[in-house]
């Protein structure tokens, strides 16, 4: 099962309790389930219990045990446990690294209307909500407040480049004022976007390689990379929970992690010196395609170009 799976699930479940009278009030079309933190109980958690309390005329914690029950026997959910005062906690099986792969898409490029009056600030954070919103599904929510830029808009174009300004803006939550450094000119470590932006031209130039080695990437579950595989499985919650906060910044930290993670497992990817290709090196070389893909959809909802070679 993997993270959207989940999400899925638990509307199941209430949807469920509601209709066999155990709970009341209406059934959300949407559960936030988000990666617990450090120190937490499981995997994932999610604060649904919260959400419905109030229209099922029960405590949170009575409603989280009564999701709880019809949760722990579902496939592919190996616990469950209510924490604090209502708080749902799972562990999930292993997420199986060809459905994984399976459930990539590339993501279309979405088109917002532009606001040339707007500050450059507003104009990029507005307009990037607006794209994950319109993925996701989501009916676009009140305008969003914005704090401006602190210097003028034509000086750190001008510095900077119109992407590096984009994800500096874009990796700071609204309403605070982003920061400009000069890592940002540093084609290194050093700077986020960078290894987001070559992990993604990795990924191009590994399926070219393969390709000269006469094979071509195939899914399969024969992949020993639980850090990568974690956070693709995480991409499908990182957008929900993006859309639903209007928080852009999420997504732009899901991709750094997720560029660190296919950047460490590059190295595992093509057939070494005589070495022969196999089943396993088609299903690495799948699993890095399919984290290029979520890293140039990505970059195409924060409106930041993804190059296929740097």
């Amino acid at each position: 099962m993997t993270p959207a799976d989940l999400s899925r699930c638990v509307v199941s479940a209430v949807r469920r309790a509601v209709e066999d009278g155990e709970l009341g009030g209406a059934v959300p079309a949407r559960v936030v389930v988000e990666r617990t933190r450090p120190g937490g109980v499981g995997e994932y958690a999610t604060p649904v219990a919260f959400q419905i309390a109030k229209g099922a005329g029960a405590r949170p914690a009575e409603v989280a045990e009564v999701l709880a029950r019809r949760l722990g026997g579902v496939a592919g959910i190996e616990g469950v446990e209510v924490t604090g005062a209502g708080f749902l906690n799972f562990s999930l099986s292993t997420v199986s690294a060809a459905r994984l792969v399976r459930d990539v898409r590339p993501v279309a490029v979405i088109e917002v209307p532009d606001a040339p009056s707007r500050e450059l600030r507003e104009r990029l954070v507005r307009a990037a909500v607006a794209r994950i919103e319109a993925l996701q599904g989501v009916r676009p929510g009140p305008e969003l407040a914005v704090a401006p830029v602190a210097r003028r808009d034509g000086d750190v174009l001008a510095r900077y480049g119109a992407d590096a300004v984009a994800w500096a803006v874009l990796t700071t939550p609204a309403r605070e004022t982003p920061e400009f450094c000069d890592a940002l000119l540093v084609q290194g470590e050093g700077n986020e976007l960078f290894r987001v932006r070559y992990a993604h031209a990795r990924a191009h130039a590994l399926v070219r390689n393969a390709q000269q080695l006469g094979f071509r990437p195939e899914a399969g579950d024969d992949v020993d990379a639980p850090a990568l595989l974690r956070v693709l499985a995480d991409h499908p919650l990182v957008l929900e929970a993006a859309a639903h906060h209007r928080a852009p910044e999420r997504l732009a930290r899901h991709l750094v992690e997720l560029a660190d993670a296919l950047l460490d497992f590059q190295y595992r990817v093509l057939p070494k010196g005589d070495e022969k290709p196999s089943a396993a090196h088609r299903a690495r070389l799948a699993l890095a395609e399919a984290a290029g893909t979520v890293l140039a959809g990505g970059l195409a909802l924060l409106g930041i170009d993804a190059p296929t070679r740097l």
